[in-house]
């Protein structure tokens, strides 16, 4: 898959980042009991899995993992030519009570944190719902925040960040992409 943008991470870059990341995991919720890992479909996913064993590695303990279709939350449910691509939803635990910890590769507005965390809500009530994420670019639109980043990266409005992970694209990549001619 050829892409034409300036290489923010690879592969050694994204590992490091998600190790780190299940290092403040641990550490933030002082150890890992209790915790729940749910990515949001679909690169978030491999990211929870990902962190999840990169978790057992360091603390013995297997730490649940689910992913999370938030499409059906989205607030944009109404826009034309808008054909949502429902995925799977697999909540392996109960939540109540529990650590969840929503997984995505880049933060933006924060309206897809927000459906997620309505999504979570009709799963249990957690005891806190926390936000990781690989790439925070900033310009939100909602007051949300991540508390596990891998990487601030600034960028423009108009600007892409495309990650890619081995699971689904066969390579493990974050791309810098220019404004698309489409959103000129």
């Amino acid at each position: 898959m050829a892409v034409s943008g300036k290489v923010l991470l690879q592969a050694e870059e994204i590992r490091r980042a998600l190790l780190r990341i299940a290092h403040e995991i641990v550490e933030h919720n002082r150890g890992a009991a209790d915790i729940v890992l749910v990515g949001i479909q679909a690169r978030g996913a491999p990211l929870a899995r990902r962190l999840a064993a990169s978790i057992e590695a360091l603390e013995g303990v297997a730490v649940p993992v689910g992913r999370l279709d938030i499409t059906l939350y989205r607030d944009d449910l109404d826009r034309e030519h808008f054909r949502p691509n429902v995925r799977e939803t697999q909540i392996p635990v109960d939540l109540a009570r529990k650590h969840v910890v929503l997984v995505d590769d880049v933060l933006y507005t924060g309206r897809t944190i927000r459906a997620a965390m309505d999504a979570v809500m009709d799963y249990g009530r957690p005891r806190t719902i926390q936000l990781a994420v690989l790439i925070d670019r900033g310009h939100r639109e909602l007051p949300i925040r991540a508390d596990y980043v891998g990487k601030n990266v600034p960028t423009a409005r108009r600007e892409v960040i495309e990650l890619h992970v081995s699971e689904i694209d066969g390579a493990d990549e974050v791309f810098l992409l220019p404004a698309s001619q489409e959103q000129a």
